[in-house]
């Protein structure tokens, strides 16, 4: 079945409604703890920065350091390995910005009234409205401007998604059902050639992850480029000694697809 990411707003709808979603449909639940996990998995560091960073716009010296460069490619990776296996729930990230060009992936938007999310923050969490209210601006700042950094979008441009549903206007119910269709017709959308550059977008976030976030490495401009068969590797190197070290790294990190490099030296 075609690949699913819901981005909602903070109170809109609960988790557990898109947990029986997934558990309704058989698909796998992917959220914010599951890919905090597999991070912590490629190392402990990671984990730490998963959590400093996750939802939180960059200040200026974050945005330009390996750590959260780091963060995102490796998040962007693991997403990205979870929609090859098909029949997945990805929850937020950013997942349908990543997805938004494969053609089997559905992308829809969950948002509601103001005081429809305030009322569903006080009771879970416990607070006051005027505590609810600033917790509220907070977040939808933070995950915003964090969008907005890393793949350049308006979180809340209807245009981005294949779906846009305010649940303060059509009950969840129907939200549901209007998903479940439109999993179906994206379903048809699934060719060999839609899945064969799923393939070569993940091996090449694979490879980028990897580079990025290997110590021994440390190359400021870089980037690894899915073609139809094949992956282009671009970037600036300081010497000889270090072309040779990405290289060896990229080309084991892609098995048997072909490279092509553009590497040029400072």
């Amino acid at each position: 079945m075609a690949i699913v990411t819901i981005s909602r707003q903070l109170g809109s709808i609960e988790k557990e409604i898109t947990q029986s979603m997934a558990r309704l449909w058989k698909y796998e639940y992917i959220d914010r703890r599951k890919i905090l996990d597999d991070m912590s998995a490629q190392g402990s560091q990671w984990g730490e920065f998963g959590k400093e960073f996750d939802e939180h716009y960059p200040n200026m010296w974050e945005r330009f350091d390996r750590s959260f460069k780091g963060f995102v490619t490796l998040s962007q990776s693991i997403i990205l390995n979870y929609a090859l296996k098909d029949n997945v729930v990805i929850v937020g990230r950013g997942g349908n910005f990543l997805l938004r060009k494969v053609p089997f992936s559905l992308n829809v938007r969950i948002v509601a009234p103001l005081e429809q999310r305030l009322e569903a923050i006080m009771k879970r969490e416990n607070l006051s409205r005027s505590a609810a209210e600033l917790f509220v601006k907070k977040v939808d700042n933070e995950i915003a401007r964090a969008v907005h950094f890393i793949y350049g979008k308006n979180i809340n441009d209807p245009s981005g998604y294949d779906l846009f549903f305010d649940v303060g206007v059509l009950p969840v119910h129907e939200v549901m059902a209007a998903i479940r269709a439109a999993l179906f017709e994206k379903d048809k959308l699934k060719t060999d050639d839609a899945v064969k550059e799923l393939q070569m977008k993940a091996l090449a976030k694979k490879v980028l992850a990897g580079i990025v976030t290997d110590p021994k490495l440390f190359i400021p401009v870089f980037n690894v480029l899915p073609g139809k068969d094949l992956l282009l590797v671009t970037g600036i190197v300081h010497n000889p000694e270090e072309y040779k070290k990405v290289e060896n790294a990229v080309k084991k990190l892609a098995g048997t697809v072909p490279v092509e490099f553009s590497l040029h030296y400072r």
